[in-house]
């Protein structure tokens, strides 16, 4: 079948756009980035000549020759655009996280169910080395069942922000839980589906900080405990995750190496993209056909390009979206409780997922 490139416009050239969205939208062929947002400068013209920019959001929804927004502009922005693309009659996808509340996230699904648009959000950590090689060991069974599984985001940023400081402000989606937190849970939904109960500990450990820079967030579903970690004055990283099984357990270090390859410069191209070297893959100690094994575990590929390329399915082909909007509505509502969990530090049941 013939590619149809899908006309596509960036809300915003900031560090989302130029790292994570504009290198696949360019080298991809089912796409063409005609239209970027930018109110002061024309920094995507002149990396990509077949750019136009526009100063004003506004002059994408009467813009005919554009039929995907993705908006990658600060966190209060996320909800009214989306609404505008839609109802203007774009396909929209929507940086992570997906809405600042879980009753603008509701809205949003029933509007894209009544225009008939596709909406997505952008969580590209399902399409990273260490997650699927995770879901292609828990599908395996290779772990027994699993009873633990326990999830790190550190970061040692102990300065203030000196890009992107509208996170660290005190205004509605910003802070670390938001942030990062959006990706963990987003990953546990799609592994173990909706959890029991949650129990929540978020906090602020930097004497300068306005919003959350720390949180602990265990989610109960029964015989498996989920526990998602992120902190800011993290200098020596343990694990990125633990696995364990009632036969073994894997665990895996080190951080997915395509964020910092796109920041390089370097294109997603190649047959190499996305491959971890062999130093870095996770280990598994378990069973195996009767016999007890400890040895490194191949990573699979990552490939922040797949969500794009799934995209296009749902766009041009009528694909099923593979990061729906109910699914990040289920999200933006994990968010609530934990503040609330947090707030009255206790378990709370989870309520109100999609």
């Amino acid at each position: 079948m013939a590619i149809n490139p899908i006309r596509t416009a960036l809300v915003s050239f900031g560090i989302s756009s130029r790292t994570f969205h504009a290198p696949f939208l360019t080298t991809l062929p089912e796409y063409q980035l005609i239209r970027v947002v930018e109110r002061k400068t024309r920094d995507s013209e002149a990396k990509y000549p077949q750019v136009k920019v526009v100063s004003q959001f506004e002059a994408l929804l009467n813009d005919a020759k554009v039929e995907l927004v993705i908006i990658t502009s600060p966190n209060e922005t996320h909800f009214p655009y989306a609404k505008a693309a839609l109802e203007a009659g774009k396909h929209v996808v929507v940086e992570k996280p997906f809405t600042n509340t879980a009753a603008e996230a509701k809205e949003l699904v029933e509007l894209s169910a009544r225009s008939g648009k596709v909406l997505s959000v952008y969580h590209n950590r399902r399409y990273v080395a260490d997650f699927r090689t995770m879901k292609e060991i828990l599908e395996k069974k290779l772990l027994g069942d699993l009873h633990e599984f326990v999830s790190h985001y550190d970061r040692y940023r102990p300065d203030p922000r000196t890009i992107g400081v509208w996170r660290e402000k005190a205004v509605p989606g910003s802070g670390v839980f938001y942030d990062l937190g959006s990706h963990l849970i987003d990953q546990s939904l799609v592994l173990f589906g909706h959890p029991k109960n949650i129990n929540a500990d978020l906090r602020k450990q930097k004497p300068y900080s306005q919003v959350d820079d720390y949180f602990a967030v265990d989610l109960d579903y029964g015989f498996l405990k989920v526990t998602l970690h992120s902190g800011m004055l993290i200098r020596e990283m343990g694990p990125r995750y633990m696995m364990h099984g009632t036969i073994g357990s894997f665990i895996k270090n080190g951080e997915d190496l395509q964020e910092e390859r796109l920041k390089a410069g370097e294109l997603p191209v190649g047959e190499q993209w996305g491959h971890e070297p062999e130093e870095q893959y996770g280990l598994i100690h378990t069973v195996i056909d009767g016999e007890l094994v400890r040895r490194k575990y191949p990573s699979l590929r990552g490939d922040f390009g797949d969500y794009y390329r799934n995209l296009y399915k749902s766009i041009r082909e009528g694909a099923p979206v593979s990061e729906s909007a109910a699914q990040a509505h289920n999200v933006i509502r994990i968010i609530e409780l934990a503040f609330e969990s947090s707030e009255k530090k206790q378990s709370i049941p989870v309520t109100g997922l999609l």
